[in-house]
């Protein structure tokens, strides 16, 4: 396994696959001896920089350029972006995850792009605007300029989708002509892999936006005005995304009620379709473009069926639908935008919520505050309504931040120990930096704004990151394939005695000749892509203890164990992909001497669980710590503590008659304070040795 794959030099420069191998097919660089080996890392870095010199071309004035707020929407919230970040600001603390779950344009989570922003939509034309706009997968600004450059020079006269169905509504003939042509080459491109997710994002994004400038509507599509001159034609802008948005930004096109049920953020913002209006009946035009699923449309609107896209919140479940929403949300604040409507505008325009029923629904959630802004309303009707107001009900929520435990069996693992642990950790208002974070029992419990999590297990890391990048279904669907591949067995769903077996003595006599097989077929397989590495993950679940151990040669030499892809472990792997794809986690496989302090201050905190010098583990074979290591981590920990960076060890004074020397010395010339921890985890007296067993387990702090 010492080659890197195209899969592993994506991760690592942060763009998709698919648009390395079209760098690869372009000539952009050579394969070194047709292997993927590491030195293409620098060549692509190369070229990705040089296209980010060129991307100030796109800035001239000889091109047009759009923003996030150039788009017509109802509801668009960009004018109360003071108001709504004002009131964030001054009331909620430690926010470093925002969740906008109704995000319509990406107005408010624009407002939040020093975060990491989780935007959802249940319609695709607004989802596909916000991977545009809040994506992280790297992008050529010059390529998109060269496209919508040849976009806005052609004249197009052809019979397409869009002339067939819409000429001489919404647009003239000629535009419907140019759109039908130009949002089908974008899907010819993309399946060529001559642009990323990210490009062809952008472009429809362009497509959209320069849709709405000149759509013969009021603002929506609910209808076209009759008889008129067609004298603005299509002209594509090109997007100016900000140029550093969060590496760990996802972007969702759910439900948001079945959203909230696996996501979890520090402010979860919602802004829900107050009154009937069905942003789907409003935008059909534009969902139908985005999708380009060439539907059939109806009526005199045109519009295609929408059945799928209704919303409870237009209609009289809309209580019902919120507070189930509530319930299952996870997160420190929760802020709902709503204004106050409720019978002043006609009946199209009344609020289907009571404030009675968001107090009492609120209320059971956490503490509730009511800030309100004067605007003016949009209605269908009167036009001179007085008083209106624009409120933001602020929910400081009583839930605590769940410990979940690690998906993994890792020797070591502190979860046990986490209620004695967390406690002594100081308030984290920077980045969390777990030096070697094995299971991630501690990295994916601790409070804290930003987390790295560090291991030098390369296999570790892309593991954890097939976890974060996949779909969560295409996760299982993978690990269900691979089980039905070899035959394993499902113990959640055949119970033990359809295998021949029984929960005292496990499934091992099952499942000996079918792991034995995958372990064989994972140790050939060259390839490290996703389902590699999930394959990875398979083999742990039915090994020895659910344990993760390479020989000398990088092959995988546990053997089989006794459980298997049980209910448990399903709910430990579902609960512990949520949280790594809603926090802002980053994996890394770096050599803590490599880590540069530099970086860090007073606000971070670093935590180490090192291999422990005087015991054995599978981690600790072959050599794995020796006592350079040891003596090398504490002179970094010195020297984080020069910089003021607070730090965590820990590990074991003595154990089994053993004592660690090199650690005793060390704390005493430091005068680094000892905490004593159960050893046993049976309670939390901190201070209590475990003489018992012979084991000093200790937490060393220098805060």
């Amino acid at each position: 396994m010492a080659l890197t794959t195209a899969t592993q030099i994506a991760y690592e420069l942060n763009i998709s696959s698919s648009y390395l191998l079209t760098l690869l097919e372009n000539g952009v660089f050579a394969l070194k001896n047709n292997k993927w080996d590491t030195a293409i890392i620098d060549d692509v870095k190369k070229y990705m920089a040089s296209n980010a010199d060129n991307s100030a071309k796109a800035s001239s004035p000889e091109y047009k350029t759009t923003k996030i707020n150039n788009r017509r929407y109802l509801g668009n919230k960009y004018k109360l972006l003071p108001f709504i970040k004002r009131i964030v600001d001054e009331n909620c603390i430690g926010i470093n995850t925002v969740a906008d779950i109704f995000a319509g344009t990406g107005a408010v989570a624009s407002a939040f792009t020093d975060k990491k922003i989780v935007t959802n939509d249940n319609m695709y034309s607004n989802y596909i605007c916000h991977v545009a706009w809040f994506g992280s997968e790297q992008f050529s600004q010059a390529k998109i300029v060269q496209y919508i450059q040849q976009y806005n020079s052609m004249n197009i006269d052809e019979s397409n989708y869009m002339t067939d169905n819409f000429a001489d509504t919404y647009f003239c003939r000629g535009d419907c002509s140019k759109i039908g042509y130009i949002r089908e080459d974008i899907e010819k491109e993309y399946a060529a892999h001559k642009i990323n997710d990210r490009e062809r994002a952008l472009l429809i994004t362009s497509l959209l936006y320069a849709m709405d400038k000149i759509a013969n509507t009021c603002g929506h599509y609910d209808a076209y005005r009759q008889g008129v001159v067609f004298d603005k034609h299509l002209e594509l802008s090109v997007p100016i995304p900000e140029e550093h948005n969060n590496s760990n930004n996802i972007c969702y096109n759910e439900d948001a009620n079945d959203l909230v049920k696996h996501i979890q953020a520090d402010l979860v913002y919602i802004d829900p379709p107050y009154n009937s209006r069905q942003y789907c009946d409003a935008y059909h035009l534009i969902e139908n473009v985005a999708r380009w699923e060439k539907p059939e449309v109806t009526g005199v609107a045109r519009k295609m069926d929408r059945t799928a896209l209704k919303s409870d919140y237009c209609t009289q479940n809309a209580t019902k639908a919120f507070e189930e929403l509530i319930e299952n949300i996870s997160a420190k604040y929760i802020l709902l935008s709503y204004n106050n409507m409720a019978e002043k505008g006609n009946q199209r325009s009344n609020a289907k919520i009571s404030d009675e029923d968001i107090f009492r629904i609120l209320e059971k959630k956490g503490a509730v505050t009511v800030y309100s802004e004067t605007y003016k309303a949009f209605t269908a009707g009167k036009s001179n309504i007085d008083d209106n107001q624009e409120r933001l009900f602020l929910c400081e929520c009583y839930d605590k931040k769940e410990i979940i435990p690690s998906p993994l069996n890792y020797i070591g693992g502190k979860f046990k120990l986490l209620p004695q642990i967390l406690p002594l950790f100081p308030q984290i208002s920077g980045t969390f930096i777990d030096l070697f974070c094995g299971g991630c029992n501690v990295g994916i419990n601790v409070d804290c704004n930003k987390a790295i999590l560090n291991d030098k297990n390369r296999d570790l890391c892309y593991m954890y990151n097939t976890f974060k990048n996949l779909d969560k279904s295409e996760l299982f669907r993978f690990i269900n394939v691979i089980i039905d591949k070899y035959g394993l067995s499902r113990s959640s769903e055949k119970g033990y005695a359809f295998y021949g077996c029984d929960s005292s003595k496990g499934l091992g006599s099952y499942n000996k000749e079918p792991f034995l097989k995958m372990r064989e077929d994972f140790n050939e397989h060259t390839n490290l892509d996703y389902y590699y590495y999930t394959m990875l993950y398979v083999l742990v679940i039915y090994s020895f203890n659910n344990q993760i151990r390479f020989n000398r040669e990088g092959k995988f030499n546990l053997p089989v164990g006794k459980r298997d892809f049980n209910d448990k472990m399903q709910e430990k792997l579902s609960k512990f992909v949520d949280r790594i794809k809603s926090g802002d986690y980053t994996f890394t496989y770096v050599d803590f001497r490599n880590i540069d302090l530099d970086k860090y201050g007073a606000d971070d905190f670093i935590y180490a669980d090192p291999p422990y010098f005087i015991t054995c583990a599978t981690y600790n074979e072959q050599g794995g710590w020796s006592e350079d290591d040891e003596r090398d981590l504490y002179n970094f920990l010195d020297n984080a503590n020069s910089k003021g960076v607070r730090f965590a060890l820990s590990n074991v004074i003595s154990s089994e008659g053993k004592t660690n020397e090199i650690l005793s010395e060390w704390v005493t010339k430091n005068s680094y304070k000892v905490i004593h921890l159960d050893y046993n985890y049976s309670n939390s007296n901190y201070q209590k040795k475990d003489r018992e067993s012979g084991s000093d387990e200790v937490l060393i702090v220098n805060y």
